[in-house]
C-alpha cells in the first residue's frame, strides 16, 4: 500500500508544476484527509523537493538514459521524490521509498515507466555522495554556492552583485531551511488562551509584538479559527509598522489582509479604505476583516484608482517576484526569469504612480515589496519620482520612532537600513526579504 503522504505529495508537486503554489495547496482539502503525521510528512516531502530540485535532477540524470525533460511530469515528480527520500531523509527507510516511487508511476497509469524508475532510484541508493557535493574549505565561488544550495545560477549571480558573496550565501542558505511561524499578538489574554492548549511560544526577534511558534499548531486552536490571531513573517509586520499612523489610509493591494489587520488595530479611530484587484480575494478579506468596522474593502485595480486625492497616508505593498519568499515559496526560483522581473517592474511603476496621486499634500506612502531585486525596489521608487511634488524620506527617523515607542527589540535601526530604504535580507532576523521606501507630497 502507498504512503497517503507520498500519494498527496505527488498530487501537489503535479498542480504546483502545472502553476499552483506549495503553500496553498498544502493547506488544501487535499490534506485534511490526513493524520497530522501522514501530513507533516508530506509537506517535508513537497517542500523539500521543491527547495532541493536542481540537485535531485542533476542526481537523476546522472543515472538517467532519457533527458529529464523528455520524461512524463509524473515519473520525473516521483524520481525527485525518491532521491530526496534517499539523499535527505535518512529517517526513511530506502526501500520504502524506492518502493513508494514505483507504485506511485503505476497509479499514475504510468505502468511502463516503473523499471526504469526502480533502476535509477537503486542507482542512487548505491550513490547517495551524488546527492551530497563536497566544497573545499574556504571561500565559494558563485557557481558553487548556486550548486550547493539549489539556486539557479542567474540568482546567486545577481545578489551576489548586489550584495556581496557572502550575503548572497546566508540568502541562499536562509532559502533552504523551513521558516519560522510567526503571529502577530497584543492581546495577553490570547497568548495565555495559545499557551493552555499547547502551544509554545518564543518572544519575536524583531518585534516585541511578535511570536514564534516553536511547538504546536497553531492553526488549528480557536483563536486562529475565529481570527483572533493569524500567521504572517516578522518583516512583514514591520511593514505594517512602519505605515505609521493617520487619519485616511489607503491601503492597495491588500489581500490576504495581514498588514491591514494592523493598521485597523493602530488607527483605530482612522478611515482605511482596502482595495484588491480580483473579487475573490476582495471577498475573502472582506470575510477576514469583518470585524474591523473602519475598513472599507473595495475590488479596483490599483494602477487605476477612482478615489479622491484625499488620503494622509498610503500603503502600497505591491505584487512582485517575492525573491525574498523563496524558504516559504521555493518554486517561485524554478519559474522566474528576467523577463518576469521587467514586466513586474511595469506594472509596479503604474501602481506607484496611480496611488500617489491620492496622495494629499503633506501625505506619506509607503511602498513596498517582498523582492530582492533592484527592479522592483529602487528603480521603481526612482521612476516614481520622476514625477513633480514627491521626495524620498529616509527610512531612519520612522525606524528610531518605532524603537523609542517600544515596538522594535533591534536596538541598531541602521541594521535595517539601506541607504534611505528599508532592507531586510533572508535570514538577517529570522525574516523574509523586505524593502520598503517612504514617499513624501510636497
Amino acid at each position: 500500500m502507498i504512503s497517503p503522504a507520498r500519494d498527496a505529495a505527488l498530487d501537489i508537486l503535479l498542480k504546483v508544476e502545472q502553476g499552483g503554489f506549495a503553500s496553498e495547496l498544502l493547506h488544501s482539502e487535499r490534506l485534511d484527509r490526513l493524520t497530522a503525521q501522514d501530513r507533516a510528512l508530506a509537506t517535508e516531502l513537497v517542500m523539500g523537493v521543491l527547495r532541493w530540485r536542481s540537485r535531485l535532477d542533476e542526481a537523476i540524470a546522472s543515472h538517467s538514459s532519457q533527458k529529464l525533460s523528455k520524461l512524463d511530469p509524473e515519473v520525473l515528480e516521483s524520481l525527485r521524490l525518491g532521491s530526496y527520500q534517499i539523499g535527505f531523509l535518512t529517517r526513511i527507510p530506502a526501500h520504502a521509498a524506492v518502493n513508494d516511487a514505483v507504485e506511485l508511476v503505476k497509479r499514475k497509469k504510468k505502468k511502463s515507466a516503473a523499471p526504469f524508475v526502480n533502476a535509477i532510484l537503486r542507482k542512487l541508493l548505491a550513490k547517495k555522495d551524488l546527492l551530497e557535493p563536497v566544497l573545499a574549505p574556504g571561500p565559494k565561488t558563485i557557481p558553487e554556492v548556486a550548486e550547493l544550495y539549489a539556486h539557479p545560477l542567474w540568482l546567486v549571480e545577481r545578489w551576489a552583485a548586489q550584495y556581496g558573496i557572502e550575503a548572497a550565501e546566508r540568502i541562499c542558505v536562509h532559502d533552504q531551511q523551513v521558516s519560522s511561524t510567526a503571529i502577530h499578538i497584543t492581546d495577553a489574554g490570547v497568548e495565555t488562551e495559545l499557551k493552555a492548549g499547547g502551544i509554545e511560544l518564543a518572544p519575536g526577534r524583531l518585534l516585541h509584538s511578535a511570536r514564534l511558534v516553536t511547538n504546536g499548531d497553531v492553526t488549528k486552536t480557536a483563536a486562529f479559527a475565529d481570527g483572533r490571531v493569524h500567521i504572517q513573517d516578522e518583516g512583514s509586520q514591520l511593514i505594517a509598522m512602519l505605515a505609521g499612523r493617520g487619519q485616511r489610509f489607503l491601503d492597495c493591494c491588500a489581500a490576504p489582509g495581514g498588514k491591514t489587520s494592523i493598521l485597523a488595530e493602530r488607527n483605530p479611530e482612522s478611515d482605511i479604505v482596502a482595495t484588491e484587484l480580483h473579487e475573490h480575494r476582495a471577498r475573502a478579506l472582506r470575510e477576514r476583516l469583518a470585524a474591523r468596522h473602519n475598513v472599507t474593502v473595495m475590488t479596483a485595480d490599483a494602477a487605476n484608482l477612482s478615489l479622491p486625492n484625499h488620503f494622509d497616508r498610503i500603503l502600497a505593498d505591491v505584487p512582485c517576484s517575492g525573491t525574498g519568499t523563496l524558504a516559504r515559496n521555493p518554486e517561485i526560483k524554478w519559474r522566474l526569469t528576467t523577463d518576469d522581473l521587467a514586466d513586474l517592474s511595469g506594472r509596479q511603476v503604474a501602481i506607484l504612480r496611480s496611488v500617489l496621486t491620492k496622495l494629499q499634500p503633506g501625505g506619506r506612502l509607503l511602498y513596498s515589496t517582498c523582492s530582492l531585486e533592484p527592479e522592483e525596489n529602487e528603480s521603481v521608487v526612482r521612476k516614481a519620482l520622476e514625477e513633480s511634488g514627491y521626495q524620498l524620506t529616509p527610512v531612519a527617523e520612522d525606524l528610531s520612532a518605532l524603537l523609542d515607542e517600544g515596538i522594535l527589540v533591534v536596538t541598531d535601526v541602521t541594521a535595517l537600513i539601506d541607504g534611505p530604504f528599508l532592507r531586510l535580507l533572508p535570514g538577517a532576523f529570522g525574516t523574509d526579504g523586505f524593502f520598503a521606501a517612504i514617499i513624501s507630497r510636497a
